[in-house]
């Protein structure tokens, strides 16, 4: 997987966190250290609006299906719903007592799911008058890193070195335990295996059925922060940051590592890639990093 520079998104103020591009890949929104949210052109470079209204570091980020809306969240610990074109925020969600990780929206984004470091999963009716959660989900036994909803099911990862997996329709949670802190943790794309990050510096790949593992990915670095790894749009290459500055790319089958970016420095002065997020049609990625740039990145 040999990819280009295309474009470095400048503007946040020390780390950014997370990056997620909207369903048509036009658009990519970045959250940071600074307590902004920014969307921008990727293929540009321009930032085309910044959402302020954070008061501490925002680590969390999903828009909505529909692309008008999205969700942020982080170290003030409230989940806030924002109106893309206007810039305001339509509505804020308070109830966790600790840091927010990781948010995400239900398919037709009625629903906001938020995961935090006080070990609960909270759900949010983002049309209900009152702000208080609809449900409280408490099985893990430490922070909750990371989030992600299908139309039927919803994929959490914590630091207690389990993957739950919550069948909406059916009531029921199934358990994997990776025996490592999970920091980063998703679905694949044609949601059959779930892909798990964790701080032993491997990268996992599960069957969704049966728990088994399938593939593991090393020789990347990441023992110390929270990376957000992900997979291809056609489920082909893991992908993931590392904490020497590169972004790492192996064969999903093979697990092999393919190839390698020094995207944020090299060596001594490579810097944290925190995440990377895969645009939804093209071979093309963003790259956030603690150096304060995200890099876009096409074949």
């Amino acid at each position: 997987m040999k990819m280009k520079k295309i474009s470095t998104l400048q503007g946040h103020v020390g780390t950014v966190n997370i990056a997620v591009f909207n369903t048509s890949g036009e658009y990519v929104a970045t959250g940071g250290a600074d307590r902004n949210v920014k969307l921008w052109n990727p293929k540009t470079g321009l930032c085309v609006k910044t959402y302020s209204g954070h008061g501490k570091e925002v680590l969390g980020l999903a828009i909505s299906q529909d692309n008008t809306k999205f969700t942020s969240a982080g170290g003030d610990k409230a989940v806030i719903l924002w109106d893309v074109a206007t810039g305001r925020s339509i509505r804020k969600f308070n109830g966790h007592s600790a840091r927010i990780n990781d948010v995400d929206f239900n398919f037709d984004s009625s629903v906001i799911v938020s995961g935090s470091y006080d070990a609960t999963v909270r759900f949010w009716d983002t049309k209900a008058s009152t702000s208080a959660p609809i449900q409280v989900l408490t099985e893990a036994k430490d922070s909750i890193s990371s989030i992600h909803v299908t139309k039927h099911e919803i994929l959490t990862a914590s630091v207690d070195g389990h993957l739950r997996v919550y069948d909406i329709r059916m009531g029921m949670c199934s358990v994997d335990d990776v025996g490592h802190s999970i920091t980063s943790a998703r679905f694949s794309n044609d949601e059959n295996c779930l892909l798990a990050s964790s701080l032993d510096g491997v990268i996992r790949l599960f069957d969704k059925e049966n728990g088994e593992m399938l593939a593991s990915y090393k020789g990347h670095k990441n023992t110390e922060y929270k990376i957000v790894s992900t997979l291809s749009n056609d489920d082909a290459y893991v992908v993931s940051g590392s904490e020497d500055g590169r972004i790492c790319f192996w064969d999903l089958v093979e697990g092999t590592l393919e190839s390698s970016i020094a995207a944020h420095g090299a060596g001594a002065l490579g810097r944290l890639v925190t995440s990377v997020a895969y645009h939804p049609k093209d071979d093309a990625l963003v790259s956030t990093s603690a150096d304060g740039l995200c890099h876009v990145f096409s074949k």
